[in-house]
């Protein structure tokens, strides 16, 4: 028998596998509660906006042909949205494959790469796995990135990357902008920037930051956007990035050409479109997380601030055994131990009655579990 532990690339012998399995029984264990909710990996469930999938089902005619026409159109309707070039967008399959290109594109073996020691894991499974040496920044009292200290740390290592996500994943907190522009002054030269802005969309435009003023005045910043989140379309797989056109020109060689399919891109555009929808569903999940986190403060948790999809609350139990207990109860929610958060879980925000049960089962399983 072969022993692939022996062949594949060295890093990859320290990164532990997803847990495919363990995740599939999760999701087919909540068909046997018929009001069940899954919380635990911040998706929409409020769904696509109107009129995307009825997008989607008129593209499928083309599906015999590559999607060069959709792809061109999808980029100049997004830089139309974000107002940019079309040449300075790159679409993919999400954020997540868009994380393996930025790291591609620039990464070598021992190269370093800095980030938060609290955000999404996957900027240093991907960074280690193409040979780099992650350094991580301890996080301040409260939760929030330490832009500064991500700066300095970066100097000292003469990083590559500098990975940022905004608002955070698992906190939910934001930057603001004056902080922001001085962190771009400090870091060291042939370091870029990527932030991932995931959840961007569910901040109103005034709280935006606006980096695609950074990509056009030639700043060294990537920026991540993705329709998984806020449009509802994670089953798609659809993201794209904001950059230098001369470097979406690299990003387009290290992926295959039109590397998207034609119906993520028609939901896509879509989704775009349906803006004043897209302002209806902000204002509905800004209710409905204000009555998550007041719902957590009455069943004795302590949530934090978020900005996002997702409230990340102390709960002052084990949250592994708490977690444990609320999927007996149909609700899937993440223990944050895995993260370095123990005591602490996290859910996304969902339609206000799916809320309600929430808080409600939380409080019993607390109960139980302290008891």
């Amino acid at each position: 028998m072969t022993d692939w532990n022996t062949i594949v690339a060295p890093a990859l012998r320290e990164l532990p596998p997803f847990p495919v399995a363990e995740t599939i029984a999760e999701v087919q264990g909540l068909a046997t509660h018929e009001d069940g909710a899954k919380l635990n990996w911040n998706e929409n469930l409020f769904g696509p906006l109107p009129g995307v999938l009825d997008a989607v089902t008129a593209e499928l005619a083309d599906a015999w042909l590559y999607p060069v026409a959709p792809y061109d159109t999808f980029r100049a309707e997004v830089a139309a949205h974000v107002g940019t070039e079309p040449g300075c967008i790159f679409p993919g399959h999400g954020t997540q494959a868009l994380i393996g290109t930025v790291a591609s594109t620039f990464l070598q073996p021992g190269d370093a790469v800095v980030l938060p020691e609290l955000t999404f894991y996957l900027y240093a499974g991907v960074s280690a796995a193409r040979g780099a040496d992650v350094h991580r920044v301890p996080m301040r009292d409260d939760l929030s990135l330490d832009l500064p200290e991500l700066a300095v740390r970066a100097r000292d290592v003469e990083a590559r990357l500098v990975w940022v996500c905004d608002p955070n994943n698992p906190t939910g907190l934001t930057l603001d902008r004056e902080a922001w522009e001085v962190f771009l002054d400090n870091v060291p030269d042939r370091c870029v920037v990527v932030a991932d802005e995931a959840y961007i969309d569910y901040l109103p435009s005034e709280r935006r930051l606006g980096r695609e003023r950074d990509v056009a005045a030639g700043r060294p910043v990537v920026v991540l956007r993705t329709f998984s989140k806020f449009y509802g379309l994670a089953g798609l797989r659809l993201g794209y990035a904001i950059a230098d056109a001369a470097l979406v020109d690299r990003f387009g060689v290290i992926e295959e050409p039109f590397n998207v399919n034609l119906a993520a891109l028609a939901a896509g555009r879509a989704s775009l479109r349906a803006s004043e929808a897209a302002g209806r569903r902000r204002e509905e999940i800004t209710d409905a997380r204000a009555l998550l986190a007041e719902g957590l403060q009455q069943a004795g948790a302590e949530p934090y601030p978020s900005q996002a999809n997702f409230v990340l609350a102390r709960v002052g139990v084990d949250d592994v055994a708490l977690a444990d207990e609320l999927a007996r109860d149909g609700i899937l929610v993440r223990a944050c131990s895995e993260l370095g958060l123990p005591g602490h879980i996290r859910m996304a925000v969902g339609p206000k009655p799916v809320m309600e049960r929430t808080t409600a089962a939380l409080a019993r399983a607390s109960a139980v579990i302290g008891s």
